[in-house]
Order: C-alpha cells, then sequence, then structure tokens
C-alpha cells in the first residue's frame, strides 16, 4: 500500500497504524473466523481513497482508510483446484508501460473486466497478458501473477516487469521454493518459453495458486497454439508442494521461521 501511495501521489498510512486497524478489525470481527480445519479464513481488503472535497485532477486533501474483512471458504473444494485452460489475451493490454501495473489501484482491474467475460465465454477462466510494447513476453494473468516450473531444471521462474504488480504471495513462493532447493529466477519470459514448463501457477491472495493446465494463444486468423502442462486433469507434484506448505504456515501447521503470521491481541 505505501508505495502505491507514493506512486499515486496519496497520503502514506504509517506501517504502525495500518497494523493497528487490520488488528482491530480482526478482533471486532473475530465470531466470523471460520473454525480451525474447515478450510475457510478471513479475508482482509484494506481500501484508501481520496475522500476531500475536489473534482479536479490533482491529489486529494483528505484520505479515508477502512479495512473490510470478509469469512471465506476454500477458494476450490478441497483447497486446490484441477488445472484450468488459460488463453493469451492479444486485443486488449492490462497495463501501459511506464504506467501503474505495478501498483495496487482500482484501473489496473476495470482494464481486465471486458476481456476477461470475453475469454470466459470462449471457455477459458483465466487470461494471460504479455508485455504491452512488444507482445513477446510474459507478464501477468488477470488478477495474478505468472510463476513457471522448470522440474528437470529445478527452477522456479516468474517475470521481472515494471508494469507486474509485486504479490506478496509469490515472494512467499519463492522463499519456499529456494528452501525445497529450486532455482528462483526473476526475468523476462518470452511467450515461446512456456513450451518448456513441466507446471505454470497462477499466484494471488485468495487462492495462493491456481494451476494451469494449458494456455492456448490464436492469431490474427483464430488458428490456436496450445502449450500444455504436466498430465491432463492432475496438479503438478511441485505446485502441491509449494500449496501445502504455505497453507501449513498459515494455520499453524509448520513453524513460521519466516515471521510472516501476525498475532491478533
Amino acid at each position: 500500500m505505501q508505495s502505491s501511495c507514493q506512486r499515486t501521489m496519496m497520503a502514506e498510512l504509517p506501517s504502525e497504524l495500518f497494523l493497528e486497524a487490520v488488528n482491530e478489525a480482526v478482533r471486532d470481527n473475530i465470531e466470523y473466523v471460520p473454525p480451525y480445519g474447515s478450510g475457510g479464513a478471513l479475508y482482509i481488503r484494506p481500501l484508501l481513497f481520496g475522500s476531500g472535497p475536489r473534482i479536479g485532477l490533482q491529489p486529494a486533501d483528505e484520505y479515508t482508510f477502512l479495512v473490510m474483512v470478509i469469512p471465506v471458504g476454500d477458494y476450490y473444494k478441497g483447497g486446490l483446484a484441477s488445472p484450468v485452460d488459460g488463453a493469451i489475451i492479444t486485443d486488449f493490454d492490462r497495463a501501459a508501460p511506464r504506467g501503474v501495473g505495478n501498483v495496487k489501484v482500482a484501473g489496473n482491474y476495470a482494464a481486465d473486466l471486458l476481456p476477461n467475460m470475453m475469454s470466459k465465454k470462449r471457455g477459458f477462466p483465466i487470461g494471460l497478458y504479455l508485455d504491452a510494447a512488444t507482445q513477446t513476453f510474459v507478464e501477468e494473468f488477470s488478477t495474478s501473477n505468472f510463476v513457471g516450473i522448470d522440474n528437470d531444471k529445478k527452477k522456479f521462474v516468474t517475470p521481472e516487469s515494471a508494469s507486474v504488480l509485486p504479490s506478496i504471495t509469490n515472494k512467499s513462493l519463492m522463499r519456499i521454493a529456494e528452501d525445497e532447493g529450486l532455482t528462483v529466477e526473476a526475468r523476462d519470459i518470452p511467450v515461446e518459453e512456456l513450451a518448456t514448463f513441466d507446471e505454470v501457477l497462477a499466484v494471488g491472495t485468495a487462492v495462493v495458486v491456481t494451476p494451469i493446465g494449458s494456455i492456448t494463444r490464436f492469431d490474427d486468423d483464430g488458428n490456436a497454439k496450445k502449450y500444455e502442462f504436466g498430465s491432463e486433469g492432475e496438479i503438478g507434484v511441485t505446485t502441491r508442494r509449494l500449496y501445502d506448505r504455505v497453507r501449513a504456515i498459515q494455520n499453524g501447521e509448520e513453524e513460521d521461521k519466516y515471521g510472516w503470521n501476525f498475532k491478533v491481541y
């Protein structure tokens, strides 16, 4: 949130105030926290918006910060979805080069509403964007970071781009991947490299990981090139291992040696 505030010239929220607000929101709604073992969680959504009496294009003179919480179940039944099919979005861009794709602002999600709906109508639950400048490098899924796994070379590969939102989930997975003996590479990923990955993941806060079974790219004539990952309908072994370890830390079943968890008091 602080880096997003800096980029959009919003009042930067102190870390202490942020944590205090999250603590109070969770504590005051503690009865809505799903019980241990249910697979559920209390989803926390902080929001900051300009609320001063200005209509011109300039920073606000007043900001309102709020924290919303809502109980949620497993994003997918059983905790981890069967692999889903994705399509490369070529008619739209998610974010402009040197724009605000790397910060948490509502406009980044608005840009995906129409292409996401169009992809779903074609039978693809998730869309993948390439870089807007050249359309040759993998950037980001509709609302999630991209991760490619090469099991033979033991690599965890994710795009490094100024247009990609740095995901705390992805950062957590990078740390765990290193612990699991994988080499983490944050770099440009040519779209042709999709053919080399054994597993592909879409990673984000709510779902942790969504396994991707295939990604299809259509040319201007409607011809399709399909990249497939792993065995059809099966969760990859590395995907499962990374997911299980993140969830074990979140649930207190594994030692939190990274200091990621925050105790509500």
